[in-house]
């Protein structure tokens, strides 16, 4: 079995290719006597400025590596490599009437759809947006002034939010499922690093092709897209899901992964009135801090070469205090853009090419708000609540879909904002200053009040100079839950609906909703044979 060797330091200065040299140096063995290695993890430490370094461990095969493993026992960091296998399970014998259908294509559909199509099920994946290079010229559009059109905008459409979000691959989650996805989005262009980095980024500009890529690998396996086409009933009988009501017409089906994502709030109102079990669930808002990407680069590297080697540098805070605030989603060389689902409404999301290059870092700045604030014991409270204050947002910020902002120094103080100033900012089409404490809850305010000087702090001051504060910030996660059960995966009471990812309240971020929907889908594997086997 091979070596796994872990803790292997160098300069981030040094070329990759001295890796295999360090390796050697811990096993003990000469470079060439290492017969194969690959990274298995690699990870910035920036705790030192004056001497920043790649934290490495990796995967090693040497000549009779039992012997040396028992040679090294006394060596921190090297043990025997156990590689977890994949579940892929062979396809159970239950006959399948109709093809299953996956409603919505972001992370967690996507996956569901691929592993379905690869398994021979041919899939039918439903879309109520348009394909991406339409959202493309549509986002375009938008941002430059156009109108907001509710089914074709940063949320909804070919790749759901994930298509026009950061692209950050980080989740807190290991294991051959998550190998699994992100070897996906290599084989869909991906760069192969992303499968070892500690904070791996595919870029806003790249993943529109990756999702387009992602539907020819569907479609070359039997599968189909159809979009705009928009959920709009399911149809039970008995329990049994027996097909779906859509913009498009009827669709016969027994088996539907539910991947809507969280701000299709209308399903989630359909899916309450014929009584799918709807949770209220706990959810961060806030606001989003922007400040210039120079001051972040100067206060994380404090040389100009580490820079040039590393690129734009990102940072992730908490302040812990009677409510925890903490950095989300931090966009290093970003730019600001609205997270709106509905018209009439304003809230704030960021996103990051590749490249990293604009003159901006921006992140947000979120509180978790728990149910028993949601104000009222209905289903759908927290998806209301959200709803009054992203219209507050929009109406201070004068009904144009501009962006509320402020001066932290302003916000602190519970200064009113100069309506008067002009307020550097990413967002493209256009700011409105605006008192910020009006467009979150209360208690939001407070604790991000109390929360950001403690993290100007930790930052010797660095962190509030000449930071500005948008808002709100409130599509970082479901306000709700879809019951499911454990085992099954499937709805009490609606055989064949799974719902999955980030929508359905189990999953927060592109890779844990992927592998959402790859469990799900796994599961209907596991219970039918392929349609190709009929």
């Amino acid at each position: 079995m091979p070596l796994r060797v872990t803790n292997i330091r160098l300069p981030v200065d040094a070329p990759e290719g001295r890796l295999q040299e360090a390796l050697a140096r811990r096993l003990q063995i000469a470079a060439d006597e290492i017969i194969g290695w690959r990274i298995l993890r690699k990870s910035l430490d920036a705790r030192s400025r004056k001497s920043l370094q790649f934290v490495y461990s990796a995967v090693v095969e040497v000549p009779d590596e039992a012997a040396r493993l028992d040679r090294l026992s006394d060596v921190d960091g090297i043990v025997q490599f156990v590689s977890k296998q994949f579940d892929d399970p062979p396809s159970g014998k239950a006959p399948l009437e109709e093809r299953p259908v996956v409603v919505g294509s972001g992370p967690a559909g996507l996956l569901a759809a691929a592993y379905l199509a690869m398994k021979g099920y041919r899939p039918l994946l439903i879309e109520r947006g348009p394909a991406v290079k339409q959202r493309v010229r549509s986002i375009r559009d938008f941002d430059r002034g156009g109108e907001f059109d509710r089914e074709n905008n940063y949320l909804f459409g070919e790749g759901g939010a994930g298509c026009f979000s950061d692209g950050k691959l980080t989740c807190r989650i290991s294991g051959p499922d998550v190998d699994w996805v992100l070897q996906r989005f290599v084989e869909c262009g991906g760069r192969d690093s992303i499968l070892y980095e500690h904070r791996p980024h595919l870029g806003s500009n790249k993943l529109p092709l990756i999702c387009r890529n992602f539907r020819r690998l569907i479609e070359s396996q039997g599968g189909e897209y159809r979009f705009s086409c928009r959920l709009e009933k399911l149809d039970v009988i008995d329990g049994q899901i027996q097909g779906v009501e859509t913009s498009s017409g009827y669709i016969r089906t027994s088996q539907v992964v539910l991947g809507i994502g969280h701000s299709a709030r209308d399903t989630y109102e359909m899916l309450h009135q014929l009584g799918v079990p709807i949770l209220q669930k706990a959810f961060q808002l806030g606001l989003r801090i922007e400040q210039p990407q120079e001051q972040v680069n100067r206060h994380v590297y404090g040389r100009q070469n580490y820079l040039d080697l590393l690129g734009a540098a990102d940072y992730s805070l908490v302040a812990k205090g009677q409510r925890d605030l903490f950095t989300f989603c931090m966009c290093a060389g970003g730019v600001i853009i609205p997270s709106i689902s509905e018209p009439d409404m304003f809230c704030s999301n960021g996103m990051s090419s590749s490249r990293h290059d604009t003159q901006f870092a921006n992140s947000g700045l979120v509180v978790t708000l728990e149910p028993e604030e949601f104000g009222s014991a209905h289903p759908l409270a927290g998806v209301e609540l959200q709803r009054q204050y992203e219209s507050a947002a929009f109406r201070l910020a004068g009904g144009n879909y501009e962006c509320p902002i402020q001066t932290a120094g302003d916000f602190l103080a519970g200064r009113a904002a100069d309506t008067n100033a002009t307020i550097a900012s990413s967002y493209q089409r256009g700011t409105r200053p605006v008192n910020l404490e009006e467009v979150i809850p209360p208690s939001i305010v407070g604790a991000i009040r109390a929360g950001l000087p403690v993290m100007d702090q930790k930052w010797r001051g660095d962190f509030l100079k000449n930071a500005i504060l948008v808002g709100p910030e409130m599509r970082g996660s479901s306000p709700v839950r879809i019951d499911r059960d454990r085992e099954t995966r499937q709805t009490p009471g609606f055989a064949g609906l799974y719902p999955v990812g980030e929508g359905a309240g189990y999953a927060g971020g592109i890779v844990t909703a992927a592998v959402d929907g790859l469990r799900s889908a796994r599961e209907i594997v596991r219970q039918f044979a392929p349609l190709e086997c009929k």
